[in-house]
């Protein structure tokens, strides 16, 4: 038994350091499955996506990359202005003391008649008031500057961009990123926990060899308890968070028996086993748990900017990456509010539910605070604000307790982390911390003087060092054979009528991070290569000839089937001529 888990852990582990050969994890054939079309067969993709710089450019990871390569390639004066955006961001995350000092750099740098990088396209109104402000050197100095710039690159540069070969490899990435995803894009590994319909494995994507958590839900499990709903609400969340404090949805596809959801993996294991398990006495100092609250205040903010309550915050849903940083997991229970609207619904854990949740009451997002509050509370404690460590109490005296009992606090707790706790646990939402603000309450629970030395700015960017970094060599999950399996689902058939669910839920891959695997992976660095002197590359000519097929000797012989992914295939006019004008002048 104990080598079965052993032979579990080594396997995962080999996997999550790269393998033994050079390819980091990735299959032999990985350039294969990841070929671009021939663009002719791609370029209609045009016609189907979103075609602005505030899409491809701001939130596109490949689309940004490619964009840069165009600017930095085709006119310096587009390549000087990305240069300019990005030291802006750089001084916007600069420690306090530095930033006046950057800010000064900046401004002589960009912005002074003699410079040679002067930024021309400023307006001599918005560089006055800069320089009225430098004193300041407040984060939002150049923000109106930025604006200005990113308003130009959006004009004609970006129109330039739409018709050069630059433009046509994103179209490329993009049709790559609609392939079809299934059980075999993954090779699989250990289970590292249960999900409420199912196992949760450890799983690897072949072609880059990325190591992601899978989150498998038996088809017969949902159709039994009527969760089809649940599931694809879940799914639909997931897709629409883009935050490095929220679990990530990189892929979602069906196998014969299950539907899966591909998710960032978290190998430092939950919250609630680092304040138990590690050792010592429950809980953690001051300090590891300021990070760890202000990281989930940000994962908070921007579930609530997006209009969810989360409704399951819990040590055991706070999940640790490689490196230390934390992230919100589960976003089953979350239920999106729209503007103006409240919901009702008793959901959550016992312990960790607010008083207006156990009442049945309606509310928005003032839940999550007083849940917040409650971990906050256990991370230094060393156990719940309202049940101790396996208490073995009924779920009506938690309740009760939670409505009607005061908190203790004890010498642990700093005066301004005890001013927090008992603001985010109040038993009222109208005199709770954090719910006068609607979608914007994580805004006032930054300012509370127990976060007052952090930079939020650096802390969102993942710049600040973590307090604790897990050991790369350990397996923070229970062993596999102490996993309670799921029993056997009788009794239910799937039918036809269950079709049309599992397509809405078999999407595929999820655009920014699978484009971010790409580049981190380093396959767009050695597939985004073009052809001498910066020209196109064969695949990407668009008045290409087909090439006839080969005949051979034999006939009659059965022929081997081509890969017809590289074949060009005839396009319209109109694609031909607008493009040849920025191939002459990049040429």
């Amino acid at each position: 038994m104990e080598l079965e888990n052993i032979v579990a852990n080594t396997v995962y582990l080999k996997a999550r350091e790269g393998g033994a050969d050079s390819n980091k994890g990735k299959s032999k054939k990985w350039k294969k499955i990841l070929q671009f079309p021939h663009i002719s067969q791609c370029i209609d993709l045009k016609n189907k996506i979103d075609v602005k710089y505030s899409y491809i450019v701001d939130q596109q990871p490949i689309g940004r990359v490619l964009f840069r390569q165009f600017c930095e390639n085709y006119k310096y004066a587009y390549h000087k202005y990305n240069v300019f955006l990005d030291s802006v961001e750089q001084y916007e995350v600069a420690q306090d003391e530095k930033r006046g000092e950057m800010a000064l750099a900046l401004f002589q740098r960009y912005m002074q008649k003699d410079s040679s990088n002067e930024i021309d396209i400023l307006g001599n109104e918005v560089v006055e008031q800069c320089r009225e402000r430098l004193s300041t050197a407040n984060r939002e100095l150049f923000n109106e500057c930025s604006t200005v710039v990113k308003n130009y690159l959006a004009g004609t540069p970006f129109s330039e961009f739409e018709s050069s070969m630059y433009f046509h490899r994103y179209l490329q990435w993009k049709w790559l990123e609609s392939q079809p995803v299934t059980y075999k894009t993954f090779r699989m590994y250990r289970v590292l926990g249960k999900g409420g319909f199912g196992e949760v494995c450890a799983c690897q994507v072949r072609a880059t060899g990325k190591m992601y958590a899978c989150k498998k839900l038996e088809k017969k499990r949902i159709k039994k308890r009527k969760g089809e709903a649940m599931v694809l609400i879940e799914k639909q969340i997931l897709q629409k968070i883009n935050s490095r404090f929220v679990v990530s949805l990189a892929y979602a596809y069906e196998t014969k028996d299950a539907l899966c959801l591909v998710l960032t993996i978290m190998n430092g294991g939950d919250l609630k086993f680092h304040i138990y398990n590690m050792g010592g006495e429950p809980g953690f100092d001051i300090n590891r748990s300021r990070f760890y609250a202000a990281e989930v205040l940000c994962g908070l903010e921007h579930l609530h900017y997006q209009g969810l309550v989360y409704r399951d915050c819990k040590p055991e849903n706070i999940l640790l990456d490689d490196t230390g940083h934390v992230r919100i997991s589960d976003l089953g229970l979350a239920v999106e509010i729209p503007e103006g609207d409240m919901v009702r619904g008793r959901v959550g854990t016992v312990g960790y539910m607010a008083p207006e949740v156990i009442d049945n009451e309606k509310y928005t997002f003032s839940p999550d605070w007083f849940s917040f509050g409650c971990l906050i509370y256990e991370m230094i404690e060393g156990q719940a604000p309202f049940r101790a460590r396996k208490e073995k109490v009924k779920r009506e005296e938690v309740d009760r307790r939670v409505k009607e009992d005061q908190e203790k606090y004890t010498h642990k707790f700093t005066e301004e982390a005890k001013s927090l706790c008992k603001q985010l646990l109040r038993k009222s939402p109208k005199q709770r911390l954090g719910c006068h603000c609607g979608r914007y309450g994580a805004r006032e629970i930054k300012q509370i003087d127990f976060f007052k030395c952090l930079n939020w700015k650096r802390l969102e960017a993942g710049m600040l060092e973590p307090p604790f970094v897990p050991d790369p060599h350990a397996v923070y999950a229970k062993d596999v054979l102490d996993i309670e399996q799921f029993s056997t689902v009788k009794g239910v058939n799937l039918d036809s009528s269950d079709d049309s669910f599992y397509s809405r839920f078999n999407t595929g891959s999820v655009s920014i991070p699978w484009q971010t695997e790409m580049i981190e992976t380093e396959c767009f660095k050695e597939l985004n290569v073009y052809g001498p002197n910066n020209s196109r590359s064969q695949d990407l000519i668009l008045d290409a000839v087909p090439e006839p097929e080969k005949k051979g000797c034999f006939p009659f012989r059965r022929k081997k089937k081509q890969n017809s992914r590289d074949r060009p295939i005839p396009i319209a006019d109109h694609y031909l001529k607008q493009n040849s004008k920025v191939d002459e002048v990049n040429s």
